[in-house]
């Protein structure tokens, strides 16, 4: 999973569109998976290309999540998350069948609905900013 942002405050949010794999309409972070032999970093920045259509300028592991859907717990994985910053005005829709909609948001201005595991990775990632950079603009 990764957090893409502006670093100097901003995040980047996909809506998921009608093709999504699950829970079409909310708002997501971007996540992937790791191809065999790949580097997590390598892994994120296919990703980050392949969703976003940019290169990241800067990739930073900022936690791990053990995600348990479902009661009974129907799928499980381990989430190794990632900061991102990228260049906002470079943003494009690279994936259309899964995403419909691209916007920026602040941790005031998050839309509604957010994706079922998306509210947890924006908190790790928060958390992470503020112990890393203090709320200074990431450069």
């Amino acid at each position: 999973m990764f957090v893409c942002h502006d670093g100097g405050g901003r995040v980047l949010l996909a809506r998921r569109g009608a093709g999504a794999r699950d829970e079409p309409g909310t708002w997501d972070c971007g996540a992937g998976a790791l191809e065999f032999g790949e580097s997590f970093e390598t892994a994120v920045a296919r990703e980050v290309h392949e969703e976003y259509g940019v290169r990241p300028l800067g990739i930073e592991q900022v936690g791990v999540r053990n995600v348990l859907r479902g009661d009974p717990v129907g799928s499980h994985w381990v989430a190794v998350v990632f900061a991102v910053r990228v260049e906002p005005d470079a943003v494009r829709i690279g994936e259309p069948h899964k995403s419909d909609t691209l916007a920026w948001f602040t941790p005031e201005t998050l839309p509604v609905p957010l994706h079922s595991q998306c509210g947890a990775t924006l908190e790790l990632f928060g958390a992470a900013a503020r112990e890393r950079w203090g709320g200074r603009r990431q450069g």
